[in-house]
């Protein structure tokens, strides 16, 4: 069969991304920055672990050898600090070197994660979708510079190189398997009580294991060199907050924060973290994030990917579930 590789396995995407491509009868070669790492998202015996790390090239040489296909996960989304050098190497001088090393083997399809935040947003009657601009470089968050740079990079590959790449851009992803946790974070937050209010934006929400099918879908299916948005549900954060409460058996958040109260405590927040040298809970940019409303269309995703759509309450409970009989809430 096939031996597919994948990059950032460990990772709360990643570990589905392998149990989609074991289920479909893929062999599967996983990319991880430490195996020791893993627990509680072991990966299953028949995966060939291989530790290496994309910003040391010598570390992964040969790692494309003889599979098939690339599904380029790994990512660094850090947003707080919203500066990093060591997102730009991750994200960007990663996608680099997996592009160097997929031309080698000469894979039939690369496939490259991304994130929906590389195009612009819209409203909730008029979503945004593959071909408005970005829209993200006035926030000043270097883990939407870095994806969106290179998103750019493996276009230029697909148009000069012959590369033949398919880029994937997921929305928000809930469900189970958020060991970090990263974007499940905010249900536990939610559930602890530690969420007074809502920001007055809103995003686009998606199970995680939607995202993993339709990436898998991308080996077979989808158009060399075009982008999809993997979502589903757009919402306000008051909507989201109010949906989620009811899945955890909590009280939603009451009160809106508005837009300039938010951005304030933002600066307070950074102010801190320069005083202290502690980081804080949250930055002007993360803020500025948060007034917008990332609102995202995802109709070319089902049509060419197909693209599940799970509903996001199962998605809260399945996430849940997965955090209680792992101890975290």
């Amino acid at each position: 069969m096939p031996k597919v590789l994948v990059t950032g396995a460990g990772g709360f995407l990643g570990h589905h991304l392998v149990e989609h491509l074991l289920r479909r009868g893929y062999q599967v070669r996983a990319l991880v920055r430490s195996a020791t790492r893993l627990s509680p998202l072991a990966l299953p015996e028949e995966v060939e672990v291989v530790e290496g790390d994309l910003r040391q090239p010598a570390s992964v040489a040969g790692l494309a050898d003889n599979c098939t296909a690339v599904i380029h996960a790994a990512a660094l989304a850090q947003v707080n600090p919203a500066r990093d050098p060591a997102v730009w190497a991750v994200n960007l001088g990663g996608t680099e070197t997996m592009l160097r090393l997929a031309r080698r083997a000469g894979v039939s399809r690369f496939v490259y994660v991304g994130t929906a935040n590389v195009f612009g947003f819209g409203t909730r009657e008029q979503p945004g979708d593959e071909t408005r601009p970005y829209a993200g470089r006035s926030y000043g968050l270097d883990y939407m510079d870095s994806k969106r740079a290179a998103t750019d990079l493996v276009l230029r590959a697909v148009a000069q190189e012959q590369v033949p790449a398919v880029l994937v851009h997921p929305t928000f992803m809930l469900g189970p398997g958020d060991a970090k946790p990263t974007s499940n974070a905010l249900l536990l937050e939610l559930y602890r009580g530690q969420l007074p209010g809502y920001p007055v934006g809103g995003k686009n929400y998606v199970h995680v294991r939607d995202v993993a099918e339709a990436t898998v879908n991308a080996l077979t299916q989808g158009r060399i060199g075009e982008s999809y948005i993997l979502g589903h549900q757009n919402l306000s954060y008051r909507e989201a907050f109010a949906l989620m409460s009811q899945v955890l058996g909590v009280r939603s958040p009451r009160w809106p924060v508005p837009a300039a109260l938010a951005l304030l405590y933002g600066r307070v927040c950074e102010l801190k973290t320069r005083v202290t040298g502690r980081p804080s809970q949250l930055n002007s940019a993360m803020t500025a994030v948060a007034n917008d409303g990332h609102y995202f269309s995802v109709q070319k995703a089902c049509a060419e990917l197909a693209m599940p759509q799970t509903n996001l309450e199962t998605a809260v409970a399945d996430a849940f579930r997965w955090f209680k009989a792992h101890h975290y809430a």
